[in-house]
C-alpha cells in the first residue's frame, strides 16, 4: 500500500496538519492500521526539513520524505514507474487526480483518502483504544503542558 501522507490527514480525526507532530501521528496511526490488516505500507511526505529528507522504517511502515523541490506525488509516480508490472499488487491512497491517474494506468486498485479515512473509523468503531485522541501524552508533550501550567494567569500577577 502506497499513501500520499498529507493528502490524506486532513481526512483523519485527531490529526491536523498544522500540528508539528502531524506525520509521526499518521506514522503511529499506520503502525496500528498495519498491524491490524497484517498490510505493510509506504507513505510519502513532501517539504522534509533540510537535513531530514530520506526513508524512515518504523515497523511495517516505511516513510520517505521527499526533499524540497519534488513533490510527494511525483515520488509515489516515480515508485510506481520503479515497481514496473508489480504496481498491479499495490493500491494506492490519494485524492489527488494526478496520482489516481498514475495508479490506474499502472494497474495499481486506487482507493481515496475519504475511503481509507471511512476504513479507519471502522476500525476504531472495533478497537476504540486504537483512536490517537485517546492516547497517553508523550514526555514532550507533558512538558509542554507543565509550561504553559507554570506560567499560570498573567492576570494575577497585574494585582
Amino acid at each position: 500500500m502506497i499513501i500520499d501522507g498529507h493528502n490524506l490527514i486532513p481526512h483523519l480525526s485527531g490529526i491536523n496538519l498544522a500540528d508539528p507532530e502531524d506525520e509521526i501521528q499518521l506514522i503511529d496511526l499506520l503502525q496500528e492500521f498495519c498491524r491490524l490488516r497484517r498490510k505493510s505500507v509506504e507513505v510519502y511526505f513532501d517539504r522534509a526539513p533540510v537535513g531530514y529528507a530520506g526513508e524512515r522504517s518504523y515497523g511495517r511502515v516505511r516513510a520517505v520524505f521527499v526533499p524540497n523541490g519534488v513533490t510527494a506525488d511525483d515520488a509515489i509516480m516515480a515508485r510506481l514507474k520503479q515497481l514496473g508490472k508489480r504496481a498491479r499488487n499495490v493500491q494506492v491512497v490519494s485524492s489527488d487526480r494526478q496520482v489516481q491517474q498514475a495508479a490506474r494506468a499502472a494497474h495499481a486498485d486506487v482507493m481515496s483518502s475519504e475511503a481509507f479515512a471511512a476504513l479507519w473509523e471502522r476500525l476504531l468503531e472495533e478497537e476504540p483504544a486504537l483512536d490517537i485522541r485517546n492516547r497517553p501524552l508523550t514526555d514532550s508533550e507533558v512538558e509542554v503542558w507543565e509550561r504553559l501550567f507554570d506560567l499560570g494567569d498573567p492576570s494575577e500577577d497585574q494585582e
